[in-house]
Order: structure tokens, then sequence, then C-alpha cells
């Protein structure tokens, strides 16, 4: 239409009318459709800023948006922001119409009351959630009045690690819309110069690669980027910005030195990187899974991983394979060197790695340490060589010694510190936790392989960074009379393309001068020297101001021994983890950091009652700490923690389902006669039926409305292998055909036959997978047998749900599909702790209320809560059909 009425104009034109004013009217015109093109929703953003300074690889970012309303109406405004899981947060505000609303940092404790209290009145918001491989969301919303404009500011620092020769910042981008004015602005300062700044974004055309301006000469490097409206739209007349993606900044500093010392303020930073080492043969034991659980995609990938990592192999480097299932299997009985012969025959035997089995994970590990101790011990590899243990696992230990402690203890017993041990956690269904305080007591690290397509790539990536080790044995002492508060300075191996850095605070805050020795064993000979420096040549490096944020170097020192602190405290326990905890909170709380022991409260405007955010520091151990919105009541919560993805039945009996594109779960109870039998999982293509027998207690509770009901009776059978197990709080009973095996709860058992691998752990709970199907944890609670009500029941845990096929049903078994949800609505319930809402599941509305279901796996006596969404009236509305659907005659 308005190119018509543009038309109509030009043809009643008077001649007197001047040609300006066709190309003024006509440009109004464009002019009116890009503003519409900026406004989504209501909201324009029309100023988004992220403005980084790095300054000795310690970088301070700041993200500044401004938005104003452009509706009639008020409307939210959302501030989201993904950045680097190595990053601490230590600033944030909001300024409304010139009044501004900051954040505090507070003690975890501390901000927790402040959270429950406010969820009391609906009026929280958690904010921070981790999001991906290497970043986490912040996000805050606010409502802001029709006209009125927010700013929103976001500072956080990290320390540049340097891998594989480059130093890297990655920042992501993603405004979701069009911006007017978009700048990314990056200004590097070193000391010892810059070389090879380069800049690159996932998102980046051909026409946008002209727009990344870079210089860089002497000390300071800088790069921008500022695309303008139409170069941020994905086609000439679209109103979607292309900019979704990362941008990455790499570079390095020139080394005339292997290291560089700065000294400033009473605070020193030490940088050790030697280049132009000969490379140290390195002796390594790859330690696998290859259970049951790891079929399919994972052991391929890994098989993919290993064989690319065999050409890697230097002819100087020992190395070999052990295998953990059930049972223990190596390669070969010692490490035996990589020549061109013994590769190829390790490429033979990598090629037919399978799965079988459970998790025999202690045998695994050990048998890896025990294999390069006799190496050493009997002179078999190099006397000046590097030695490590990488472990890949993608479950927990079930077979052997599967208590974590005690695996703990004998690992670390039997590498007595002499060399790493990585621990690699394919997938969700690990102890990460476990795997990281393992490794960390053994001087190596933890590192979570995500299970995706690049799976094999993430391997040999981890493979790659420790694959050239050029020195062992390194310390950097200093003297004890002179410095406190040193960070680490002790390091088993230097890897290539990586460095070292110490920080430390004089104890003289005057004192300006420094003198280091360094220690290392190469490939030759012991590396021993030493450097000194000064704070008057630190001052002469120094002479940019406009380049240096504040006390960078106390900050950075501050950043790394806090980082340290937290590292530390994963492996100890008793009054050394609280000593290390009160530390490392003290310090967080001095510089305004967010770390996992502080939180940051955000209070801001909500109908002229302040609402409270909580911005926590999310760890790879645990589950994310995410917000969601509801869209009606503007009520924002926190979600806790949970384990595992998996889908469950226990109780009385209750359901938790859980839904892991969601970070979520929804849960129902049944409430059915005692002798009712519930078709819990039914799968037609692996032929796998699982259905459970309900019992009640002992007499009935005349006070209680409905009477209590749980399993007494589990059967799990596959009508193709013909297999049946029968589980009561008193037996298991196997029948394979006509063949009948019993067990009682009093038996430790680990049972491997044809299509069956069955683990009972004693009085606890057992572990089942048939053929090549999902696994079952059927776990046993036990009550006081003079208990006058209640008797003992069972509950069912399903993992590994996605190996069953796609025709999979039942109450429990529908919930391994895909579903989706949406939650309106969230206004105060009868429990002022347990919110109501509205859900939209299925093209259905239901009311749910948020509450908690136990996970008794870990736990069967307390369990652990797990937050849902509790579904009212045995599940109507979100099960198929009704409940009563699912009641079969009998157990098979």
């Amino acid at each position: 239409m308005e190119n018509h009425l543009l038309l109509c104009i030009l043809l009643l034109i008077p001649a007197f009318a001047s040609s300006d004013f066709l190309v003024t009217h006509v440009r109004n015109i464009k002019k009116r459709n890009a503003d519409n093109d900026l406004v989504v929703n209501g909201i324009e953003i029309y100023s988004m800023k992220i403005d980084s300074k790095v300054t000795s690889r310690f970088a301070h970012n700041v993200i500044t948006s401004r938005a104003v309303n452009r509706g009639n109406v008020h409307k939210e405004v959302f501030f989201d922001v993904e950045l680097p899981k190595t990053a601490f947060i230590t600033n944030f505000s909001m300024t409304i119409d010139g009044v501004t609303y900051p954040g505090t940092i507070k003690e975890k404790e501390v901000a927790k009351k402040q959270y429950e209290k406010a969820v009391s009145k609906g009026q929280t918001a958690g904010l921070v959630k981790a999001s991906g491989r290497k970043t986490e969301k912040f996000s805050v919303s606010v409502n802001v009045e029709a006209a009125s404009k927010v700013t929103f500011e976001l500072t956080y620092e990290e320390l540049l690690k340097r891998q594989f020769g480059k130093y890297e910042m990655f920042i992501k981008v993603k405004p979701k819309q069009l911006v007017k004015d978009f700048e990314i602005e990056v200004n590097i300062f070193e000391p010892q110069g810059i070389t090879d700044l380069e800049a690159e974004g996932t998102f980046i055309t051909n026409d946008l690669q002209n727009i990344i301006k870079k210089t860089f000469s002497e000390k300071k490097g800088h790069i921008s980027f500022k695309p303008t409206l139409d170069q941020q739209r994905t086609c000439a007349n679209c109103s979607q910005s292309v900019l979704d993606g990362d941008f990455t900044v790499r570079y390095d500093v020139k080394r005339t030195t292997p290291d560089n010392l700065q000294i400033v303020n009473g605070y020193f930073v030490h940088f050790f990187a030697p280049t132009n080492l000969p490379k140290l043969p390195k002796n390594v034991i790859f330690v696998i899974d290859i259970s049951g659980s790891m079929s399919g995609r994972e052991i391929e990938q890994t098989r993919e991983a290993l064989l690319k990592i065999l050409d890697d192999i230097k002819e100087d480097d020992f190395f070999n394979f052990i295998l953990f299932g059930s049972e223990v299997h190596t390669w070969k009985e010692t490490l035996i060197k990589a020549t061109p012969e013994n590769l190829d025959e390790a490429r033979k035997f990598v090629r037919g790695i399978d799965t079988q089995g459970m998790t025999n994970l202690h045998g695994g590990i050990m048998r890896g340490i025990d294999m390069l101790n006799a190496a050493h011990e009997g002179n078999l590899v190099p006397k000046r060589s590097a030695s490590i243990i990488i472990m890949l696992t993608d479950g927990q230990p079930n077979v052997g010694i599967s208590n974590t402690q005690d695996i703990e203890a004998h690992v670390k017993k039997a590498i007595e510190g002499k060399y790493p041990l990585y621990n690699l956690g394919f997938g969700y269904g690990v102890d990460y936790s476990f795997l990281e305080k393992m490794a960390l007591e053994n001087k190596g690290l933890a590192r979570r392989i995500y299970p995706d397509s690049d799976a094999a790539l993430q391997l040999q990536g981890f493979y790659d960074e420790v694959s050239n080790p050029m020195l062992t044995d390194v310390e950097l002492n200093y003297p004890e009379n002179e410095i406190s508060d040193l960070t680490k300075n002790s390091f088993k191996h230097f890897y290539d393309g990586s460095e070292i850095v110490v920080a430390g605070r004089f104890i003289d805050n005057n004192q300006n001068s420094l003198t280091v020795d360094v220690r290392g064993e190469g490939a030759n000979d012991a590396m021993s020297y030493t450097t000194q420096q000064d704070a008057e040549q630190t001052a002469k490096a120094f002479q940019e101001p406009e380049y240096i944020f504040g006390d960078y170097i106390e900050r950075l020192w501050a950043y790394l021994t806090i980082e340290q602190l937290l590292e530390k405290r994963i492996a100890a326990t008793g009054e050394e983890k609280e000593n290390l905890t009160a530390e490392a909170l003290a310090l967080s709380l001095k510089y305004k950091f967010v770390t996992p022991l502080t939180s940051m409260v955000v209070t801001k405007p909500e109908d002229h009652d302040n609402q409270d955010g909580i911005a926590d520091k999310p760890t790879e151990a645990q589950s994310p700490v995410f917000r969601h919105p509801s869209i009606a009541s503007e009520l924002h919560y926190l979600y806790l923690a949970r384990p595992t993805w998996y889908t469950s039945v226990d109780g009385d009996p209750h359901f938790i389902i859980s839904v892991p594109q969601k970070e979520d779960a929804i849960c129902f109870n049944i409430n059915e006669n005692p002798g009712a039998v519930l078709n819990l999982i039914n799968d037609p293509v692996t032929g796998i039926t699982v259905n459970g027998e309900l019992i009640g207690d002992k007499r009935a509770n005349s006070d209680a409305k409905i009477q209590n009901t749980y399993f007494g009776k589990i059967g799990i059978g596959n009508k193709y292998l013909d297999l049946k197990l029968t589980v009561t709080p008193e037996k298991i009973t196997i029948q394979n055909g006509n063949e009948k095996t019993g067990f009682t709860w009093l038996d430790s058992v680990t049972l491997q036959q044809e299509g069956l691998n069955l683990i009972i752990n004693r009085k606890k709970n057992l572990v089942l997978s048939m053929g090549s199907g999902a696994s079952f944890v059927i776990v046993l609670h036990q009550v006081w047998k003079k208990h006058p009500l209640h008797q003992d029941f069972l509950g069912l845990y399903t993992l590994e749900s996605e190996k069953l096929s796609e025709q999979t049903h039942g109450l429990l078994g529908q919930f391994f599909h895909p579903i989706d949800f949406t939650i309106l609505e969230i206004h105060p319930g009868s429990d002022p702790k347990k919110p109501d809402a509205t859900m939209i599941v299925k093209n259905k509305e239901l009311t749910v209320t948020r509450g908690w279901q136990k996970d008794y796996r870990r736990d069967p006596k307390r369990g652990i809560d797990i937050p849902c969404w509790f579904v009212h009236n045995n599940g109507a509305g979100l099960i198929d059909g009704v409940h009563t659907d699912y009641i079969v005659s009998s157990l098979f």
C-alpha cells in the first residue's frame, strides 16, 4: 500500500515542487521502514557495545545495552548475555529513566535467605545458567513504561589462557534483533609486545569480513567490529540479524626470554612459557570404558578419536590401551614403543574395540597405574620422559569396588604424585564430581565430553593439549621472606604452546624488585636459571594509561588465587575444606567476584514492589541454575541443581519425568488400589516390558483421605530373549526359558549371560540391562520390620531410555519421546512455598504446582529433592488417555 500511495503522490505533485522534496519524502519512507525493523515486540535495542580491555592477559569486559519501549503500554525488556565459564561477573546495573539499580555481591547463604524470603512472595529471579560447552547465560528482565528507556551494564573479568601458542578471548554475539548502534571494541596491551593478532566470527560472511578492523604495533593491539543496519541483515529486505555466533580474538606475545615478570603496587605476576625446547618422549596409557552404555555412537566416536590419536603419536613415545567393562582387558602386557609396526597393530586393535558388560572403573584405572609404575621401576621407558594416564568413561562404577571414596583413596595411594591423571567424562551419566576430584588429587584435570556429533574431535582436541610435554617437575621458587599469598608455583608438566602463570603479594608493599629461581627437567638436561625484575622496568613498559584498568595485577592475583582455592576445595575434606572455603569467600567478597561461593543480588522495580534476582556461578559438576519468566504474572524463580536426566517411579507411587530441553521435570502420582498391576514400559520393537504391582500399608490409615500404595513387585521381561526378572523386597528371580535362578537382597551379585547384565548391590539396589536396550535401577526401601503401618517396597529408575524404540509406551515409556511444555501465569498457591501455574502441554491447559519429589537412587533413606511441576488428578491431561488404561492383568 505504501508504494502505491507514493506513486499517487508523485503524479499529483505540482510543477513547482522541487526534486529535493521528492528525495526527502522517499528518504522519510525508507527511514520509517528501517525504524519498524528495529522494533521487536514493542522494544527497540538502539545501542549495544562490548568493550574489552586486555592488559597482560587479564581481560576486563563491559557489555552495555540500551533499549527503549516504543509501545503504548509497559513492556518487559530482556537482557541476555552469554559469557565464558572461566569468567567471574564483577558488576551489573540497570538504569531506568535515570534511576540506577545496582547489583550487590553477597555470600551465597545470605543471598539464598534473601531469595527464599522473596520466593514465598512470588518475586524472584535466577539469573545465571550454564548454556553451552564454554558459556554461561546471564539473563535479567524488567518492566519498562511506554516511551521509557533502560540501560543494562554487565562487567566480567577473566585470565586468558594460552593454548596451542595463542591466547584466546571468546565473545558470544547474539543481539536477537537489528541494533542501530552495535559495536565490539577490543584493546590489548602487552608489555612484551604483540604478535599474530587475529579476529574471526562464526557468523562473519565475506561481506562482513572487511568490517573487522585490526591494527597492532609493538605493545598495543586494537580490534573493532561495527556493522551498519544493512550489514546486519540476513538479506537485503530482511529484519532478521546475521549477528548470531562466536566472535573470537587470538594473539600471542613476543618472547625474547623464557619468562616475563611484572611488579605493580606490591603485587607481581610471573609468566613462564619457554620456546624452542626439544620435546620430551611421553608414556601414555588410555583407559577406556567399554561397558554396555558406551554402545552405539559413543564407542564409534571413541574408536574414531583413538585412530586419529595414533596418527599423532611420536616414534619416541610409549603407549598402551586398557579396556574395562565388567572385566579388564589390556592390549599389551606392558607399554610398548610407538614404532610403525606397533602403531599398525594398535590400529587393528582399536577398530575391534566393542562394548560389553558393566563398569569396573576401579579395575581399569588401577591396572593402568600398576602398568605405568612397573614400566618406570623396570626402566622400560626413558628416564627423561613424561607419563600420563587418560581415562574415558560415560557411567558410574558398578562392578568390583564401586564406592567412589575408596576408588579415590586407592588411586591416590598408587600414583603418589608421580604423574597426572586426566579424566574425561562422556555425556551426562557420569559422576563428574568424582572424576574431577580424583583428577585434581593426582595433578590432572577433568573434562566433560559432550555427546554430540563432534565428540571424536573433542577427544582428539583434549589429547592435542597434552600431547607435547616439554618439561616435567617445573618449580618457580620465590624468596619466602619476601612473598606471601603465593599462587601455585610447582607444576608436573609444561606443555608446548601453553603458559604457566604465578602471582603473589609482597610482604613489604613498597618492595620493588624480585628474584626468581626457575627449575625443570627437559628432554636432554635440567633447566635451571635465575630471573630478576624491578618495578621501574614494569613502569617503563606501562606508559599507556588509557590501556590500563585499575590495579590489574592485584585483580589478576585475586582471580587466580580464588580459582585455585576452589580447585583445592574440590578434593579437600573437613577442616581443610572449611579453611579453603573461608579464604576463597573472603577474596570473592573483597574483589566483588561472583564465584560458586557468592551470589549477586539484583533488585529491580516491578509494579512499585522491588523484586530480587539471584545470580549464581554454576559449576561443571552441577546442573545449571536458570530463570524462567512467566508471561502474565512475571514471577521468576530459581531451579535447584539436579542429577542426571532420567525417568522414574518411586514412593507412593510418584512419577518423575525429566524434560532435558527445558532443564526441568514434570511429576505426577497414581492413586490406585493395592493389587493393581500398572504397565510402566512396553516396547514392541525390543520386546522389553516393565510392569509393577501395587501393595498397600499393612492396615488402612483411617486418618488418610487416600490410602498409600507402593510397588511391591516389579517384573521386567524381554519376549524375544525369553527372559523374565521378578523383583520383590524379599528376592530376585530370573527366568530364562524354563530355567529359574533366585537371589536375595543379602547377596552381592554380578551376573552376565546372553542378553542380560545384572548387578545386585547388597540391601541397596540392583542394576539391570537386557539386550541393547535401556538400563534399569531398582531401589530397595526397607522399613522397620515392626512398623505398625508401612512395609518394604521398591522404586524403578530408567537410564539410557533413548535405546528403546520410538514405539515405546506405558505410564513411563510414553515420556521417553520428546515432550514440550510452557509455563504461564505463575501465582501463589495454597502452600506459600509451592506456587501454582498454568501448563500448556499436548495442546491442553493444566493447573500445576511447583513442588519436589524424591530421587532415592543414591540415598534410599533420605533421597534428594528434585524440583518439578506437579500434575494433579493421576496425571490427567499429561498422560495419554486415563490412568486406568494402563492397568494390566498380571506382571507378565
